[in-house]
């Protein structure tokens, strides 16, 4: 089976991957972490002759999921989160507003809850729904074993990164269980991050030495 076709679009001031995934044979595709731009991202989508039918997202965190409302919309296609981070979606506009200073508009409204599923399907591709809690008390990851993908969002990050823990709302401890968990994947899987480059779980355990 051919591999999943993955984009990887780093949009808005924090410089937030979103990634675009697709079945290369049917063109369905799912966007992951719309944190900006959704100009872009629809023009992405257009120029590569995608499908899009769900949005998800990682974590709650404003620079995750700020385009979301308007390609839910531009698409009419559900958005997904772990619903452990609803505050986090709810609070969007405050959010973005303190950090980076702008108003972005409405939250998405939350379609689905990831709480209790298991996997998602992209085409004929499953991945599997790894939680991940520390960064964020609803954080996941997405893991595809056949063609060795894992989605990590702001758990992990490469050359040693993890995700900011000083929020109330974080927890180092879960953190690093998070981690122990995703290192216990083998070497080879490669790491696609909420910001920056790509990397693999042994390269990075190699960084993460508990």
């Amino acid at each position: 089976m051919e591999s999943p076709r993955i984009l990887a679009l780093p949009v808005g001031q924090l410089q937030s991957n979103c990634y675009l995934i697709s079945d290369p044979q049917t063109r369905q595709t799912v966007i992951i972490d719309p944190g900006d731009s959704a100009d872009y991202i629809e023009r992405i989508i257009s120029d590569n002759h995608l499908l899009p039918e769900q949005i998800f997202a990682t974590h709650g965190h404003f620079d995750h999921i700020m385009a979301a409302t308007e390609l839910k919309l531009a698409y009419n296609i559900p958005f997904l989160i772990n619903c452990r981070d609803r505050f986090l979606v709810n609070n969007m506009a405050s959010s973005a507003n303190h950090f980076i200073g702008i108003d972005p508009g409405p939250p998405p409204e939350i379609n689905s809850c990831l709480d209790r599923e298991k996997n998602i399907k992209i085409g004929s591709h499953k991945f599997n729904i790894i939680k991940t809690p520390g960064h964020t008390p609803g954080s996941i990851c997405l893991y595809n074993k056949n063609h060795k993908i894992l989605l990590t969002g702001d758990t992990l990050f490469a050359d040693g990164g993890i995700g900011r823990t000083d929020f109330s709302y974080s927890s180092q401890e879960e953190i690093i269980r998070s981690l122990e968990m995703i290192f216990t994947l083998p070497d080879e899987i490669i790491i696609h991050p909420g910001h920056g480059r790509s990397s693999t779980v042994g390269e990075e355990k190699k960084n993460h030495l508990f």
